[in-house]
């Protein structure tokens, strides 16, 4: 069937971007979405689209994984010396972009591999500058919402004079507005993905539709805890039935997985990993810091030492680890070598003054591996 001329620069459109929003296409097309959704239904009955997801007939989508989480700016505030409650500390403060979801993703595009980004920020100058950089960086940012009358998220940070953490703030209230609904919207995204990655930071509503897409695309999912709260937003889902194909928590965050404490010893964190597998997590990472970490499927379960690394940063660590680890799967890695190359980015990144590494590679991850 013919196309008119407004299907067809909608489809030019759509070729040219296939990750496009409905949202972009109106804006480019200057239109509104509704008209965009009714010229993609034509589209859809005219076979010149497979579906509302944008699929093209005959097109092969590269392989590629998205990232759903947080995206905010961080500022960072490094004492001088020891860190001394409740009053002045003498020390430096900087900005870069951050959260755990946008981090995730800028280390997989550091890494070659293709990504895309849903997320939150405000229509500000924060939001603004966000995007830029995180673009810049090889990830794409067309399916970040922009909220009106809502300010980009913010995360401060106070580290000692030895790069650990002290206390820190996250301002995230933006990320509310990725709503169920806005992410029916950008499901079009996850098809075809080879993972997707889901942080803490979702609501425990959009992170359980994110699992239901996701499980009627066949797409496997990351789950990154973030935190020990934020941990148990995946308790909803797990009751549902709705299981990640992965999840990172460090020993206090898997407690709060299960709801009750795990001690760091071997022996229990094998007994508590078995407890996820048997709720359907096919994988289960668990960071101990210096420790190292443990790769667990219902096969059985490696133990994997921390490379050894001189701090000065530990921020975005755990993200470069998820990421590393990930980039070694869709490379054809075993989970534990894929959980090698993972430390390898987290000892490069607490090396770094930086969140994310700006050199970041495989062949640097390849060269700090012993």
């Amino acid at each position: 069937m013919a196309l008119t001329d407004r299907e067809q620069q909608l489809l030019t459109l759509i070729q040219a971007s296939p990750l496009s929003t409905p949202e972009d296409l109106a804006r480019r097309l200057g239109t509104s979405r509704a008209a965009v959704n009714v010229h993609v239904s034509s589209l859809v009955r005219k076979g010149a689209l497979l579906g509302r997801g944008y699929i093209l007939p005959g097109a092969a989508d590269a392989p590629r994984i998205v990232v759903v989480g947080g995206a905010n700016m961080d500022l960072k505030a490094r004492t001088l010396g020891p860190c001394l409650p409740a009053t002045s500390n003498p020390g430096v403060t900087e900005q870069t972009p951050g959260g755990v979801g946008r981090n995730i993703a800028e280390n997989l595009g550091r890494l070659g591999v293709s990504v895309s980004l849903i997320a939150a920020v405000g229509r500000d100058v924060l939001g603004d500058a966000l995007l830029r950089q995180t673009e810049a960086a090889g990830v794409e940012v067309r399916g970040v919402l922009r909220a009106e009358g809502e300010a980009t998220g913010t995360y401060t940070a106070v580290l000692d004079e030895t790069g650990e953490l002290v206390v820190a703030v996250a301002a995230m209230g933006v990320l509310e507005r990725l709503t169920p609904a806005a992410l029916r919207e950008r499901r079009g995204l996850l098809r075809g993905a080879a993972w997707v990655v889901a942080d803490g930071n979702l609501r425990p509503d959009t992170l359980q539709h994110l699992l239901e897409l996701c499980a009627e695309a066949g797409v496997p999912v990351a789950f990154e805890p973030v935190s020990v709260p934020k941990a148990g937003h995946l308790r909803a889902a797990l009751d549902a039935g709705l299981a990640p194909s992965l999840v990172t928590p460090n020993v206090a965050e898997l407690g709060a997985l299960l709801s009750q404490e795990v001690p760091d010893t071997s022996g229990d964190l094998r007994a508590s990993a078995q407890a996820l597998h048997a709720r359907g997590v096919a994988l289960v990472w668990v960071r101990r810091g210096p420790l190292g970490s443990l790769i667990s499927s219902p096969e059985g379960a490696h133990e994997l030492p921390a490379l050894p690394a001189r701090v000065r940063d530990v921020t975005g660590a755990g993200d470069a680890m998820l990421a590393a680890f990930l980039a070694g799967l869709v490379t054809g890695l075993s989970p534990t070598e894929a959980a090698r190359q993972g430390h390898a980015a987290a000892a490069l990144t607490v090396e770094s003054p930086f969140t994310v590494v700006p050199d970041l590679s495989p062949a640097a991850l390849h060269a700090r591996l012993p």
